[in-house]
């Protein structure tokens, strides 16, 4: 271990941890776009890539945000069992974001690898 780091930290727990943060709205925007998600759908689908599993207590609270900021809105549809579940839908205001997130992401990905590549081949 990593002197001052704590054990989760040293095992990658932190930094797949502030990545997701950074991009989780995008990428719950990005599973929108072909349709209307409820939250536990949307769930499922992130907890299909390892390092997006995301809890109740992380997505909910990031969809009210999205639906304040008017990037999605919402709709109850009655449930073949269960009770009625909250959908969310893109609006166009959300389709911009991912767009724009779209286009930025390949720049912004390009100039981390740049300043991670090392020239002498060593690795970290």
């Amino acid at each position: 271990m990593v002197p001052g780091i704590a054990k989760n930290e040293a095992e990658g727990g932190r930094v797949p941890s502030q990545l997701r943060k950074g991009v989780l709205e995008y990428c719950v925007l990005a599973l929108m776009r072909d349709g209307p998600r409820y939250g536990v759908e949307l769930l499922t689908e992130l907890s299909a890539v390892s390092v997006m599993t995301t809890s109740q207590g992380t997505i909910y609270p990031l969809l009210s945000r999205l639906r304040r900021e008017g990037y999605v809105d919402t709709e109850l549809r009655e449930s073949p069992s269960g009770p009625p579940r909250r959908y969310y839908t893109l609006t166009a205001v959300g389709r911009a974001a991912l767009a724009e997130f779209t286009q930025a992401w390949p720049l912004f990905r390009d100039a981390v690898d740049h300043f991670l590549h090392d020239p002498q081949g060593d690795s970290a």
